[in-house]
Order: structure tokens, then sequence, then C-alpha cells
């Protein structure tokens, strides 16, 4: 019966037993999902999922079909609705549950010999759910590891002309390429010749960071922007030597305020306070 196509007692049963069979498999489910369905919506999917089980064990191949895939889509919707993989598999697994109990309670012999293969096939049916969703969750995680990405590398602007990049974190091979993309985009949108790039908030330095950073310095110069490294405090100055690494002629400043005043400098801009001028 594993191909949904065994003999069709068992499909004779599931039609006979419809209302108390799904009844109960929708008993079982909502004390599940514990009310983030509606009954409604809880009992309209199930009768959905129990009319293509008819026809699939019934030998229907196109409703078999239809119902992998309909399983399939309920698991991605769950994974991304927060569910479990436990409590998205038991909306199949329980079906089982709900058909052996009306079996049990009519008494029939011949019913608990195609129950073995019934099994079978609604194990199958689970483990796929148990796939697509751990297919599902993994994009879901990458996708919202991107978006977090691109949200700890923003771009914002100091002054006419003046950008500032200010990282917080680890800076990796992705998240520089991400701070590339931003900056060179932004460089395009705004015609800048100057960046900050504010290392304040980054926790350590080696050589794999500073080759980030030449990296991104070195775009931004192809743009005709000069870039000023910020944020060099003592321990990453002395962790910057005994590496020896070199930053080449970059400048780089103690802080973002420093590094502010040069590129307005550099700009031709002086600013005075008021009493001053």
């Amino acid at each position: 019966m594993t191909d949904g196509s065994g003999d069709g007692y068992i499909t004779e049963l599931l039609r006979a037993w419809r209302e108390p069979v799904l009844e109960r498999w929708a008993e079982l489910v909502g004390t599940v999902v514990r009310g983030r369905l509606t009954q409604s919506e809880l009992r309209s999917q199930l009768n959905g999922l129990y009319g293509l089980v008819e026809r699939a064990l019934g030998g229907d191949g196109t409703a078999a079909g239809e119902l992998r895939a309909e399983v399939a889509e309920i698991s991605r919707e769950q994974a991304r609705q927060g569910f479990s993989p436990s409590e998205t598999a038991i909306g199949v697994f329980a079906l089982k549950q709900a058909l052996y109990e009306q079996v049990r309670a009519s008494k029939d012999r011949r019913a608990y010999g195609e129950l073995i293969d019934f099994s079978a096939y609604v194990d199958e049916l689970g483990l796929a759910t148990f796939e697509t969703y751990a297919a599902a969750r993994e994009q879901i995680i990458a996708d919202q590891a991107e978006q977090l990405l691109e949200l700890s590398t923003p771009v914002v602007k100091l002054w006419g002309g003046i950008l500032g990049v200010p990282l917080v974190g680890t800076l990796d091979s992705a998240r520089t390429q991400v701070v590339m993309e931003t900056l060179l985009q932004t460089l395009v949108d705004t015609g800048s010749r100057f960046a900050v790039i504010d290392i304040t908030g980054v926790s350590a330095v080696d050589t794999e960071v500073a080759q980030h950073l030449l990296k991104t310095v070195m775009a931004a110069r192809l743009m005709g922007t000069e870039c000023v490294i910020s944020g060099v405090r003592p321990q990453i100055a002395q962790t910057i030597v005994t590496l020896g690494i070199e930053f080449g002629d970059i400048i780089t400043k103690a802080d973002l305020a420093d590094a502010l005043a040069y590129a307005l400098d550099r700009s031709g801009v002086r600013v005075v306070r008021k009493a001053d001028a």
C-alpha cells in the first residue's frame, strides 16, 4: 500500500467512517496546535487531506501527487508560522491513531490486517513533512541571516560628501562583501568624496579582518573616494603592530570625531563655535 494502490477495503472503511475518524483526527491535532489554528481552519485543512488520502489509497495516481504536494505546502507554511517539526508531523501521524481507535471499537479483524500497510503509508507522508519542514526552516534562517547582515552594515550620511560606515561585531568575508556592495552603491547614489569606516564596535582585528578592510578601502578608492578608518583603540593598535599588519597610506583615527574632523578639513569645511565666530 505504500505506493497508494493496496486493496480497496481500507478505502471503504475511510469512506464509511469519514465523520468519526475525521472528528477524532481534528481533536488529536487540535490538542497539539493549541489554538494557533482555528477549528474551522484545522477542519478544512484535514478534510482536504482526508479526501486526498481516500483517493490516493484507491489507486488515484493524481491524488497521490496532490497529497504529497499539499502535505509539503502545509509543512512549509507551519515552518514559517513557528511550529515545531513534531507539531507539524503530528498533523499526519494522528490519522493513524484516529483510524485505529475506530477499528478497535468496531472489532473488524480484516481491518486490523489493513492497518499495517496503512500505517506504513502514513509514516511515509509524516517523514516527508520532516524533510520539507527542515528545508523550509533552513531557507528561513538563511533569509533572516541575510536580512540581519544588511541591517548590521548600514551606510549613513555624516555630512555633505561624507559617508559613515559603522561596523559592529565580527567582520568576515560575507559581511565584507555586503559592506563593500552597500558602500559602493551609496557612493554611486551620493557621489561622496569621503567615507569613514568606524571599527569601534569590531571585537577584534586580525590579519583576515585587516585584509577585508583593505579590500573595502581599495574598492572605494576606485570610485574616487578617500576612506578613513576610525575607532582604532589602543588594544587594536597593539594587535595590528604585533601582527605586522600594514595599512599603507590609509588614514586611521582614534575615534569617529577625529575622522569626521579630518574629512571635513579635507573637504574645505571649517566648523567653529558660535562664540568663536
